[in-house]
């Protein structure tokens, strides 16, 4: 498994090592401890998912009173992934990166909080889980 940083400030793509055989494939898609120790120390304490047709553009979300951090994987399909810096005060404020993420690639984005999210569905469906701090 690797943790890439990004050159927008706590953001971080996780590679997670993906073991296919003529099944599928299996992947570990959360482990505290590795997580922790490569900067993603939060409590996930909700799971949400999401389904969309190509073209489906979501976001971008963002939350001012309870904000949250996102760490986003795709369990189905491809998805082009976009996050905005928007921390006044930031170097990085209103900077954004953008990256694809697919079930097969098994990348993940963690994205912390103060900044929006959004993805652009690119294959016919996918579905996307978000783990949530908040």
């Amino acid at each position: 498994m690797s943790f890439e940083t990004c050159r927008l400030p706590g953001v971080v793509i996780v590679r997670p090592r993906v073991f296919p055989d003529a099944r599928g494939f299996f992947k570990e898609i959360s482990r505290r401890d590795l997580y922790a120790a490569n900067g993603i120390d939060r409590d996930f304490v909700q799971v949400n998912m999401s389904q969309s047709r190509r073209d489906v553009l979501r976001g971008l979300h963002y939350q001012l009173k309870f904000p949250q951090a996102k760490l986003v994987s795709v369990a189905h399909g491809r998805i082009y992934d976009v996050v905005v810096d928007c921390r006044r005060g930031s170097s990085a404020f209103g900077q954004w990166i953008g990256i694809e993420l697919s079930a097969e690639g098994g990348e993940e984005l963690f994205v912390p909080e103060g900044f929006a999210h959004g993805f652009h569905v690119l294959s016919e469906t996918a579905s996307v889980v978000y783990q949530c701090s908040d």
